[in-house]
């Protein structure tokens, strides 16, 4: 597994563990780090994780309006805490992260979905960030 994809599973940890307990993002990011200092062999994922989690926070409000405006009939509330994090992510490697390209964004969002949620997850989220690429491209075309 590489760094990227191991700092999106501890960005998913993270973000996932803030929402699902409805705690402050920043007090899981700052637990995060504590763990990261003590455990010197997960520190190459670390700069990456905290990235995600801060730029999904900055941004969470726009990340939510826009996957709302791309689910097609779906709440974030109807969505499971697991998809809405993977979405979250997602979206934020997208629409504000010019060095992973769209296609590998989505790309892993999936293969964390089909890991590690529903059934239907991959193909949701597959579909979801898919349109938001696109959406992107054409605003910005």
């Amino acid at each position: 597994m590489s760094a990227r994809s191991k700092a999106r599973k501890r960005a998913l940890d993270v973000l996932y563990g803030a929402d699902l307990r409805g705690l402050p993002i920043d007090q899981l990011l700052a637990e995060e780090q504590s763990r990261a200092v003590a455990r010197p062999e997960r520190e190459s994922s670390w700069p990456y994780a905290r990235e995600i989690v801060t730029g999904v926070a900055d941004h969470l409000d726009e990340l939510d309006a826009t996957i709302v405006e791309n689910a097609h009939g779906w709440t974030l509330d109807r969505m499971p805490v697991l998809d809405r994090t993977i979405a979250r992510i997602g979206a934020w490697e997208i629409l504000h992260n010019d060095e992973v390209p769209d296609a590998v964004a989505i790309s892993e969002a999936v293969e964390s979905a089909t890991v590690l949620s529903t059934e239907d997850s991959a193909g949701f989220l597959n579909g979801l960030l898919g349109a938001i690429a696109r959406s992107k491209a054409g605003a910005a075309g």
